[in-house]
């Protein structure tokens, strides 16, 4: 059970490191305007989809193994409102804030703590059960986000997978080999600035 809770929590932090970096990845081909665009009344901006992310985490992660994963200080509505003076700062420092507590929460986590018992809403979780929650969570939002920010790019959006149509030519390409650690690509390419092979990276696995 330790090398598997052990490999567990390995995954867990590599996922959401990978999420993280596909926001951020979306996100950096955005004009500033563009974070506070929805396609209809009933949307979310990114900007709000972030400000939901970070309340969130906070929420879940801060004190994880002591605390209800839903604080008392959380108003929850309100991380669905924003005001006119909002900024891209603004969004980007509640980005990096969430995550910060993510990752405080989950680094230090040794293989016993992965069966021990943490609440969300007073239900009861084991931590993993807590943590692939959140997971799933985030990569929803995140996902919202990539299809929010290559539906407002249109042509100018840079891929963060395989470019359509180079599905083939990526499986057989040479280049393409010892690229990847654990499915995900180990550093950023361009497929157009540098040819055939050479893709923009996703910062999760490719698929």
């Amino acid at each position: 059970m330790t090398d598997a809770a052990a490999h567990y929590l390995e995954e867990a932090r590599r996922q959401l490191r990978g999420h993280k970096r596909m926001g951020e990845s979306a996100m950096s081909q955005l004009r500033d305007e563009d974070f506070f665009v929805t396609l209809d009344p009933e949307a979310n901006s990114i900007a709000i989809l972030v400000k939901h992310l970070a309340g969130n985490m906070h929420s879940r992660f801060t004190d994880f193994l002591t605390t209800d994963g839903e604080k008392p200080d959380r108003f929850r509505d309100r991380e669905f409102e924003l005001t006119p003076a909002t900024t891209r700062a603004d969004v980007m420092k509640w980005w990096e804030e969430g995550w910060t507590c993510v990752f405080m929460a989950i680094d230090p986590l040794k293989s016993e703590d992965v069966m021990r018992t943490v609440t969300i809403r007073c239900e009861p979780h084991t931590v993993l059960q807590a943590i692939n929650r959140q997971i799933a969570h985030y990569a929803q939002h995140i996902g919202q986000m990539v299809f929010l920010a290559k539906h407002l790019r249109s042509n100018e959006w840079k891929t963060l997978s395989i470019p359509r149509g180079k599905s083939e030519e990526f499986k057989t390409h040479k280049a393409m080999a010892g690229k990847f650690e654990k499915g995900v690509p180990k550093q950023r390419r361009s497929y157009a600035d540098h040819g055939p092979g050479m893709l923009f990276v996703a910062p999760r696995a490719i698929v």
